[in-house]
């Protein structure tokens, strides 16, 4: 008998007892900020940039500056040209290097005929234009 209370004691206190919530707050570890399509274009060039300035002027050409994207150029075969203007602040010389970004064919809407590779990108021409 005592039992069978204990029992039903414990069922009315578990149906009367309110249920612990806990409400916690996601946080979002992504801050927002705000990118131009040049940034990504940087981001995404400056590595093949880097190499080919390190091995004009030697370990000193880390250190350049973007200035800016002088043009792009689309080709047929599904590959653009960028014209990227870069300074070099300890000689004070100012280049262009153009890179060709061959895109990847993955996809059906490319001519496969055409286009039968991943993604590269190259330098196509890298001149020096002047010293400042």
């Amino acid at each position: 008998m005592i039992k069978q209370y204990l029992i039903l004691l414990g069922f009315i206190l578990f149906a009367f007892t309110p249920l612990q919530t806990v409400k916690a707050e996601s946080v979002s570890n992504n801050e927002e900020q705000y990118f131009t399509t040049e940034d990504i274009v940087r981001e995404i060039l400056s590595p093949i940039i880097d190499k080919r300035l390190i091995k004009e002027y030697g370990y000193d050409a880390s250190i350049w500056v973007w200035q800016r994207i002088v043009g792009i150029t689309y080709n047929h075969n599904h590959s653009y040209v960028v014209a990227v203007r870069v300074y070099i602040p300890f000689n004070d010389k100012e280049d262009l290097v153009k890179l060709r970004i061959s895109l990847s064919c993955d996809s059906e809407k490319n001519n496969e005929l055409k286009c039968n590779r991943g993604l590269n990108i190259d330098i196509v021409e890298y001149k020096h234009l002047s010293h400042l």
